[in-house]
């Protein structure tokens, strides 16, 4: 699990938001070719996202910050004799690569040439719910 960058839990819909779903897949499937296959994004677009994330600027104090959150999971007795309990095995170099890499991400989609910690904190859970194995 280590290898995937993030694992999202997905909640059920509420009965609205199902509606639009199934809407959304009924235009998605009448706007569809000859072929049946959907509507592409060009390549290029996917690269021009992929470089405009990258230079999305991080501070020194976020990769401070992104890797004070790895190192608390690795050695948790430092922060609370409780969290020591309930951490078996803390995240990988993988974990704070993947933080930075949708931290900045996250800012990107917000608008934003920069990383904040409000990014970081919110795709922490994300990144590392699946690196972390509790006690």
């Amino acid at each position: 699990m280590d290898r995937f960058l993030m694992h999202v839990m997905v909640e059920y819909p509420d009965a609205a938001a199902e509606v639009q779903i199934l809407r959304l897949v009924r235009e998605e499937e009448s706007a569809t070719g000859s072929s049946g296959d959907p509507a592409q994004i060009a390549q290029q677009a996917v690269f021009d996202a992929r470089r405009e994330i990258h230079n999305v600027a991080i501070a020194e104090a976020i990769d401070t910050y992104i890797v004070a959150l790895i190192s608390a999971t690795r050695a948790p007795g430092r922060y609370s004799d409780q969290l020591k309990t309930w951490i078996h095995v803390g995240a990988s170099p993988r974990g704070a690569i993947a933080l930075d890499k949708v931290s900045r991400a996250h800012a990107w989609l917000n608008g934003r040439d920069f990383v904040s910690p409000d990014d970081v904190h919110a795709v922490v859970h994300d990144c590392l719910r699946h690196r972390i194995i509790l006690s």
